[in-house]
């Protein structure tokens, strides 16, 4: 057999050959690319669950003792108040009176426990010797052992803690000093308040003048809280003649238009509209299923909306 002939006869064999390594080296050239993907898709996977263990703890975190407020930095949990009436709870614990019940109830005031507090902040403004403090004081109650509050110069602050079917709402008061020093105040009195009472003296015209100076103060830090006008001092009003009274009524329902707030007359030393503004107060900002009843009758506690 000649060369050329054996050459022919060994091609087939000489290229299965050749084909085979060529295989093999392919082969073992794969071989680290696969070790090197599947190295990629574990550092993916363990980083996609150190991710999402962190992000459950974070959310655990934040549901249960994130958020601001007291209690020792124990976050207080709040709760959406429903439509059901205010209604009373036992003397031990605090309430809001029900709807039918007397405007000057004896108070039923309690320390809040931390659980379920709704905190709110309201705000009174208004001229000095007005009464401010006195209807303040008779809201939260005198007696040493309820009373809780922060005296400063020209800052009085009190708090009082009611409860509405299993959520208790805490107030917190703070009432501005007229001078012209407690100015500086307003914004740290008006800043996140839910409610700011205009407050002036029934016996005194030029507190009543005075009202819409305070208003455009507190409108410049709080365009969103709940605009009352108060008038203080009933008792005394109810002593002058009826033609002053007309008079007086007529401006203070002018300026409560202006102002698109609820008029109350009331007097601390009576409890005349005392609760009964607070009472509106929460009613307001929680939609519940109480109103207030207007009355415009000359020598009455003025209500008016």
């Amino acid at each position: 057999m000649t060369t050329a002939t054996a050459t022919a006869v060994n091609a087939p064999a000489v290229a299965q050959l050749r084909a085979g390594a060529r295989r093999r080296k392919a082969a073992q050239g794969q071989g680290p690319r696969l070790d090197l993907r599947w190295a990629r898709l574990l550092r993916v996977a363990v980083v996609s669950r150190v991710l999402r263990f962190v992000r459950d703890q974070l959310l655990a975190c934040s549901s249960c003792g994130g958020g601001g407020g007291g209690g020792g930095g124990r976050g207080a949990r709040y709760r959406r108040l429903g439509p059901p009436a205010l209604t009373p709870v036992g003397r031990g614990d605090a309430c809001v009176p029900a709807a039918g019940d007397a405007d000057d109830a004896a108070p039923c005031d309690a320390a809040a426990d931390g659980e379920n507090v709704v905190s709110l902040k309201v705000s009174l403004l208004g001229d000095c010797q007005i009464g401010k403090t006195s209807f303040m004081v008779k809201y939260v109650g005198d007696d040493g052992e309820e009373q809780n509050g922060l005296q400063m110069t020209g800052l009085n602050l009190m708090d009082k803690t009611m409860a509405v079917r299993g959520a208790r709402i805490a107030y917190s008061i703070w009432d501005v000093a007229g001078d012209i020093q407690a100015v500086d105040h307003i914004p740290i009195a008006c800043k996140g308040a839910v409610a700011i009472l205009y407050m002036f003296d029934l016996t005194s015209r030029c507190t009543l003048n005075n009202i819409l100076d305070w208003y455009e103060r507190a409108r410049k830090w709080n365009k969103t809280a709940i605009p009352i006008l108060i008038g203080t001092k009933f008792d005394d009003f109810a002593q002058i003649p009826l033609e002053m009274q007309w008079a007086i009524v007529n401006q203070a329902r002018a300026y409560a238009r202006a102002m698109k707030a609820t008029l109350f007359f009331s007097s601390a030393t009576h409890n005349i509209n005392v609760n009964k503004i607070f009472k509106f107060i929460a009613a307001k900002l929680f939609n519940l299923p109480w109103t207030v009843e207007r009355n415009l009758t000359i020598g009455e506690p003025i209500i008016d909306f």
